[in-house]
């Protein structure tokens, strides 16, 4: 079974159509908890999300991924801690990014999430540009999802890279929006989900 942590609900359907895509017959359990992102600062947040992590494992998972970018360093992180090994939901993405191209555009819509996507990126000879969308996150979280995808592609499209990284799984959306660049544009769900198989048949 792989387990997934979750910091919004939609990710729930997104993650399960995945994996049984990739990997039907694949056994899955999904723990959501929103607070988790929005007290990703306060002190104390590590505890909770180990006991999450616990929670995952618990219900029977052999590996996890945590779908947010803001925290998933730091769950893998506590991998040892849990006995579960723990995907961070951005490394294989961040990998093939580092894979195409040295000038990176990293769009993200949460102020959270650049300081953990920058230090995965951080490679010899990467240069990393930052295209803020914050404005866009108030439309994710008013359910318009959208016209999230059209805020995060127009902010994509500014972007003079070799490749685009889309830093929050929520973004995967956009990906569509932004097929006539030319360019690789990478987001974090599918490569995810394909590492975790990978991995899970060697658990």
């Amino acid at each position: 079974m792989i387990g997934f942590l979750h910091t919004a609900p939609v990710h729930v359907d997104t993650f399960e159509r995945l994996l049984g895509e990739l990997g039907p017959g694949v056994a899955s359990v999904h723990v959501v908890d929103e607070s988790l992102l929005a007290d990703s600062g306060q002190p104390g947040v590590d505890d909770r999300l180990l006991a999450r992590l616990h929670e995952v494992a618990d219900a029977g998972a052999k590996l996890i991924v945590c779908t947010c970018s803001t925290l998933s360093g730091r769950a893998e992180q506590l991998g040892d801690a849990v006995g579960v090994p723990v995907l961070r939901v951005d490394r294989p993405m961040a990998d093939a990014a580092v894979a195409a191209g040295p000038r990176i555009g990293v769009v993200f819509a949460v102020e959270s999430t650049l300081a953990p996507t920058r230090e995965l990126l951080d490679r010899p000879g990467v240069e990393i540009v930052e295209a803020p969308c914050l404005a866009a996150w108030s439309l994710f979280q008013a359910d318009d999802l959208d016209g999230y995808a059209r805020s995060v592609a127009a902010c994509a499209r500014a972007l003079d890279v070799d490749v685009i990284v889309l830093a929050q799984a929520s973004m995967a959306p956009a990906e569509a929006l932004l097929a006539d660049l030319g360019k690789p544009v990478l987001t974090s769900p599918r490569a995810a989900v394909r590492e975790a198989l990978l991995r899970y048949t060697l658990v």
